[in-house]
C-alpha cells in the first residue's frame, strides 16, 4: 500500500510543479510577446489533456447487500446512489475517473465509494446483482487513472 501512496504523492507533486511552470510561462510571456492574448479563449487551456497513468490492482466486484456494504447499501461513501460506473477505492480521491480497458474498453468509472480498511489497496466495482459481482470475481488488472 505504501508504494501506491508514494507513487500517488509523486504524481501530485510533479503535476503541481509542471502546472506552476506552465502558468509562470504564460503569465510572463503573454503580455510581452502577445499583448492581446489574454482575450483569447485558448489561453491557459491545453488541447490535449494530461496523460493517464496506470497501475496493476486487485479488482473485485460488489453489490448492494448489507453483508457486503453497511446498513445503507444503496448510498456510496460520497453520498451518491450506486449505479453502473461506480467504483470503490480507498487509495484514490472521490471523483477520480478510471478505466479498465482490458475488460471494459473505454468505459469510464468514477470513485464514489470506499472499502473496508483491510482492502485499502484494492478497487471494487459495483454490480447490480450479487450474481454479477460473484461472476466477476477477483482479478489483477491494469487500471488507468485519468
Amino acid at each position: 500500500m505504501s508504494k501506491y501512496i508514494v507513487l500517488a504523492a509523486l504524481f501530485v507533486v510533479l503535476g503541481t510543479f509542471k502546472i506552476g511552470l506552465m502558468q509562470g510561462a504564460v503569465e510572463h510571456s503573454s503580455e510581452t510577446f502577445y499583448p492581446n492574448s489574454y482575450e483569447s479563449a485558448l489561453v491557459n487551456q491545453s488541447p490535449i489533456g494530461p496523460e493517464p497513468w496506470s497501475v496493476k490492482v486487485n479488482v473485485t466486484g460488489y453489490s448492494s447487500r448489507e453483508e457486503e456494504t453497511d446498513d445503507t447499501p444503496f448510498i456510496t461513501a460520497s453520498g451518491t446512489l450506486v449505479r453502473p460506473g461506480v467504483v470503490a477505492a480507498n487509495w484514490l480521491p472521490f471523483g477520480t475517473k478510471v478505466r479498465i480497458p482490458s475488460i471494459f474498453g473505454d468505459q469510464v468509472f468514477t470513485v464514489e465509494d470506499r472499502m473496508h480498511q483491510r482492502n485499502a489497496n484494492k478497487m471494487d466495482i459495483w454490480f447490480p446483482t450479487t450474481e454479477d459481482a460473484l461472476r466477476f470475481g477477483t482479478r489483477t488488472l491494469r487500471v488507468e487513472i485519468l
